[in-house]
């Protein structure tokens, strides 16, 4: 009996459906590389059509328009001469320090709010006055104190980032499974122990959310800032563009604003989905 059961898995398939068969793994390989391309599509007809407007616009006589072409090749320069990476490297840098000290400060304060619901009302109040405080009224403060330069950025940045970062931890910390509290109760855990053991893991996935939201809020407000006052990075360069009646190079900066944003949301998608496979969860 076993001999005939490996005979059978050893007989090659008739050719017709080995055929068939292929035909079937094509069509799939067909519709998985149109799946990447369709969110594609809509953004390359958009940029043809505004290629075509901006183009009928300029013949027209209009400097107030610039084809995405134009924009390319300006930013391709911008790229050749070293000031992208530069602009590039000031805006991320102060952007990502930013978010780092208000994602410290908003996730320990919002795991200790999350876990004791007396310090939640106590700190009701405050929260509640200075969150809706938008951060860029905070520039002539940051410049008094700081003058240009990254700190005063960076003091904004993390204004901005705390806020989200502190309602978002805080209310995962309440929806974590009672019993998973009960237990480290139970186990004797010191709250350090037992935010560290047990809160934190719970929270992995609304804490992804979070930082996902933060790293937008970090990437926008110093973009900003930069625009509005702080004579360095991304904001700055389109401004000095704009300035100089260059519409073709403030587009192509505010293109690649677009693609660093892009770019940065997809590596976080990447890091999440790593880490949801490192702690077992099923795709």
């Amino acid at each position: 009996m076993t001999e005939q059961v490996a005979v059978l898995h050893d007989t090659p398939l008739p050719a017709p459906r080995r055929a068939a068969r292929g035909r079937l793994a094509s069509r799939r390989a067909t519709r998985g590389r149109l799946g990447l391309l369709r969110p594609w599509v809509f953004p390359a007809v958009l940029l043809v059509l505004y290629e075509a407007y901006a183009r009928r616009a300029a013949a027209l006589g209009s400097e107030a328009l610039a084809p995405p072409s134009a924009a390319l090749k300006a930013l391709a320069g911008a790229a050749a001469d070293g000031s992208l990476w530069q602009a590039t490297g000031f805006t991320l840098g102060t952007a990502a320090l930013g978010l780092l000290l208000g994602a410290v400060l908003g996730i320990g304060l919002g795991i200790m709010l999350g876990l004791s619901r007396r310090a939640a009302r106590l700190s009701l109040l405050s929260i509640e006055v200075l969150r809706p405080v938008p951060s860029v009224a905070l520039i002539p403060l940051a410049m008094l104190m700081f003058g240009f330069g990254v700190r005063m950025e960076l003091c904004i940045v993390a204004f901005a980032t705390f806020w989200p970062m502190l309602i978002l931890v805080q209310s995962a910390v309440q929806q974590v499974e009672p019993r998973l509290l009960e237990v480290s109760r139970v186990l004797g855990l010191s709250a350090r122990e037992r935010a560290w053991k047990i809160v934190l893991p719970a929270i992995v996935p609304r804490l992804f959310v979070a930082l996902r939201l933060g790293v937008a809020v970090a990437l926008v407000v110093a973009v900003t800032i930069e625009i509005a006052a702080n004579p360095h990075g991304m904001g700055y360069a389109m401004m000095i563009a704009q300035q100089s009646f260059e519409p073709a190079l403030m587009l192509g900066w505010l293109g690649w604003i677009g693609v660093v944003g892009y770019t940065i949301n997809a590596a976080m998608l990447r890091l999440q989905r790593a880490v949801a496979r490192r702690m077992g969860a099923v795709e």
